[in-house]
């Protein structure tokens, strides 16, 4: 009789399923833009994190030589990139504006991914009409637009509070409990085709509980395409919170956000340009970078390639 060969699950489901990490990053290399993309973005972050410490000067402080409310030009009187209309140093905004907006993306960001991996592996496991309950929900969240709802909201609390804008937990809240349908419904296709796997129905005959068959043998094979998802939704809501700054509703000054830096820049955009150009490029680098990690990213965890 010939020898058994022990079976198991988690091994075999890696192999099966993911490429090995050599793998992702050979190939992840051998995507120029998203290696620049990756580059730039950890550039960002710890341009943020340390904003405190590579400038000297004050986002918030007012140059007294520019009192009568003319910009500087950019290497007038110390600023490198100039000041904006207020007389306060744009380099310095620009810095402490890349905190504010990459953790704003950052927070609300994991907290969508959270809430849809969850649903979605639960929604794609289960099956019948707890996939039935979750995916209808899904579709009436879907059916919500974002922005607008955050305009309402924002009205609700100024006309309770008498405060016109929403502050930045809030905004974490709102747009990380709105957005996770997209990576619910991802999440889902996932485990109905992994859940009919041999692995899968292995680690059941072998007498696993479902949450551990969920959280310890198909969500790994599935963190490939929650991963992609999670980077090109970090552009988004940048893009979103900078949208809600520059109507006037988001992030207020004096705290410095790319967006409401670009709104005050408006009175002064045929004088002082650079006071929109600089803020406008730094939304325009952050979001590209990140759209081209991602593409990066999908392509390196892609396994069929």
């Amino acid at each position: 009789m010939a020898a058994s060969v022990p079976f198991t699950p988690a091994v075999a489901a890696a192999d099966d399923v993911a490429p090995s990490r050599n793998t992702v990053w050979r190939r992840f290399r051998r995507h120029k833009p998203a290696l620049v993309g990756g580059i730039i973005i950890v550039l960002m972050g710890l341009v943020a994190i340390t904003a405190n410490l590579i400038t000297p000067a004050d986002p918030n402080f007012i140059d007294q030589v520019n009192w009568q409310g003319y910009p500087l030009a950019p290497g007038v009187a110390g600023h490198l990139l100039g000041t904006d209309e207020n007389g306060r140093d744009l380099l310095a905004r620009l810095m402490f504006g890349a905190r504010i907006s990459l953790t704003v993306a950052l927070f609300a960001v994991i907290m969508e991914i959270s809430i849809g991996t969850f649903l979605g592996a639960i929604s794609g496991y289960y099956g019948g009409w707890i996939d039935f309950v979750i995916m209808r929900t899904t579709d009436v969240v879907l059916s919500i637009p974002l922005l607008p709802l955050l305009l309402v909201i924002t009205a609700i609390v100024a006309g309770t509070s008498n405060k016109a804008s929403l502050n930045f937990g809030v905004i974490v809240l709102i747009i990380g409990g709105l957005s996770w349908p997209a990576v619910a419904r991802l999440v889902r296709a996932s485990f109905l085709s992994l859940r009919e796997r041999e692995f899968a129905e292995a680690a059941k005959a072998l007498g696993n509980r479902d949450g551990r068959i969920i959280f310890r043998h198909l969500l790994p094979n599935a963190m490939a395409p929650i991963i992609v998802q999670a980077t090109l939704e970090v552009a988004n809501v940048i893009i979103l919170e900078s949208t809600l700054s520059f109507l006037g509703f988001g992030i207020q000054p004096p705290t410095a956000s790319w967006g409401n830096m670009l709104a005050n820049a408006q009175s002064n955009i045929t004088v002082a340009p650079w006071a929109a150009i600089f803020p406008g490029l730094c939304i325009l680098i952050t979001v590209l970078a990140i759209n081209y990690l991602g593409d990066g990213l999908r392509d390196a965890l892609d396994p069929n390639t």
